[in-house]
């Protein structure tokens, strides 16, 4: 058989991801602080992008901002050692009038004294110029003190504890070391090497540095903190510290371990117990900010007149951008150079194409939450029990579009309801069967069945695993045991075990 070379023509189909695709389907998971930067960007790139400034803009009643704490900060007092503590405060603010009437009572004159030019400036301080001329004077409210770092307060103590450089400079670098909580993560032995010390010297200044307030500063684990805490309180007696170094029981609710170790009656351990509950185990928490992170709503839902549900976008977090077609008509006239029009050129397609995406994410945004609002209409009415199971793909056959884009459009967005703010992603659950064959359950909604549960039960009825199967299986939720165990431990519910130590406990402190 001859081989020869031939021509052939053939034609296929191909999908290319131009980069404007490529972005346009990024924008889809921008979260509203992304989109803004990502256009703030463009903007300072493209001539021909300007952003619409207008009277209505700005904090919309309609849609408030709902702050959630960080992970840094703390909540309760009570339940600390079990991982979910948090703390929360108020900022007390006061007006404060400064006008010059009161800044100089007894003084009409005064102004006058001052020289033209100071009085100028003194009355335009006055009159709030920034205020459209206001002479109400100020609000407080509008300004915000700078917070305290834990640096900044821990470098006063410095200077007033240690009066040697060497010891100043150690302590200062320990500081560094310092994680949000407020514990020495570093390791005294590297920073003796880099400062050429005894690594005796360096536990010297950690010594001396856990003895600034709040204490706790400066410890290396939990039991450390606690430790320099009682210690402080003179209350580190034999007892209290054989507790600390058994933290793993309490932990554990081992509570007949403890008073064995510790050598106490049952009486004398709930004691030690509510001191150590009176602890803080971060002490650094005042100071690391854990800086409040402002949930914007991008969608709200409202019950209409007619009882059907209004659904609508956030104007907050749809930014309005337009193209000056003016400005583009001007310069082209004007330009001769063909790199110059080639520019503006391609500038007037960058920003024709971004206008059109805004648009584009808006109405796919709204799209999805509707049929999401579709789909769990009996949750927004009757609440979580009534949460149905519900996937991606559901939602992407139901309005045709690609599962892909239903999950980047639920990525990191929120929807405002009648019932407080939830994630998109809140409202696709795992399908449990149902023992009767009917409809199935959502794993969200037999959670709180499971929650609701155990926050009833009685010391003397503690439900086990097994008895919380049996009582769902009987009202038609058809579960396995190591999914009850899983959900539970998800929601950091203790053990059956531990749940009755700690009732008994509980209920044996109140008699």
């Amino acid at each position: 058989m001859a081989l020869s070379a031939k021509l052939q023509l053939r034609q296929s189909q191909s999908l290319v991801m131009t980069p404007q695709l490529m972005q346009s389907i990024r924008l889809l998971q921008f979260t509203h602080t992304e989109l803004e930067r990502f256009i703030d960007d463009e903007i300072e790139r493209n001539p021909l992008l300007e952003r619409v400034e207008t009277a209505e803009d700005g904090p919309s009643d309609q849609f408030p901002k709902i702050e959630t704490q960080s992970e840094a900060n703390p909540a309760t007092s009570e339940d600390w050692f079990e991982g979910e503590a948090g703390w929360s405060s108020e900022a007390i603010s006061e007006k404060l009038d400064t006008s010059l009437e009161n800044l100089f009572p007894d003084d009409p004159g005064a102004v006058e004294r001052m020289g033209p030019d100071l009085a100028m400036q003194w009355k335009s301080a006055s009159t709030g110029s920034g205020s459209g001329g206001s002479s109400e004077g100020f609000d407080m409210e509008d300004m915000a003190a700078a917070a305290i770092t834990m640096r900044d307060h821990v470098g006063e103590q410095i200077s007033f504890a240690f009066t040697d450089p060497a010891e100043r400079l150690v302590a200062s670098e320990l500081t560094d070391w310092l994680d949000e909580a407020g514990y020495f993560r570093g390791e005294a032995d590297e920073i003796a090497a880099r400062f050429g010390v005894d690594e005796a010297f360096v536990l010297r200044v950690l010594t001396g540095c856990q003895g600034f307030d709040p204490a706790g500063l400066f410890a290396r684990d939990l039991a450390e903190c606690l430790r320099v805490q009682l210690m402080r309180r003179d209350r580190l007696d034999p007892a209290m510290a054989a507790l600390i170094d058994n933290l793993d029981l309490l932990a554990k609710r081992d509570f007949h371990s403890l008073k064995r170790i510790c050598g106490v009656d049952e009486e004398d351990l709930l004691a030690m117990l509510a001191e150590i509950r009176a602890l803080d185990p971060r002490p650094g928490g005042a100071f690391s900010g854990g800086s409040a992170d402002t949930i914007v709503p991008d969608v709200e839902v409202r019950q209409a007149a007619d009882g059907s549900w209004a659904i609508e976008l956030n104007p907050d977090t749809l930014p309005r951008v337009l193209v000056d077609q003016v400005y583009f008509a001007q310069v082209t006239g004007r330009t001769k150079d063909a790199a110059e029009r080639n520019f503006l050129s391609e500038c007037l397609q960058n920003a024709n194409w971004l206008t059109r995406s805004l648009d584009q994410r808006a109405k796919t945004i709204l799209k999805v939450a509707s049929e999401i609002v579709r789909q769990q209409d009996a949750f927004l009415v009757h609440g979580v029990r009534h949460l149905r199971p519900l996937n991606l793909r559901t939602v992407a056959d139901a309005i045709g579009m690609h599962e892909s884009t239903v999950s980047r459009v639920t990525a990191n967005k929120y929807m405002l309801t009648t019932r407080g703010v939830f994630e998109l992603r809140y409202f696709f659950t795992a399908s449990i069967a149902s023992a009767e064959g009917g409809d199935a359950h959502s794993s969200e909604a037999v959670r709180d069945r499971i929650r609701q549960m155990i926050e009833e039960e009685q010391a003397a009825d503690v439900l086990s695993d097994d008895a919380i199967v049996d009582i769902l299986k009987k009202s038609g939720v058809d579960i396995a045991r190591r999914t009850v165990a899983k959900y539970r431990e998800g929601m950091n519910i203790a053990s059956s075990v531990q749940r009755r130590r700690e009732k008994r406990a509980m209920a044996g402190a109140a008699s």
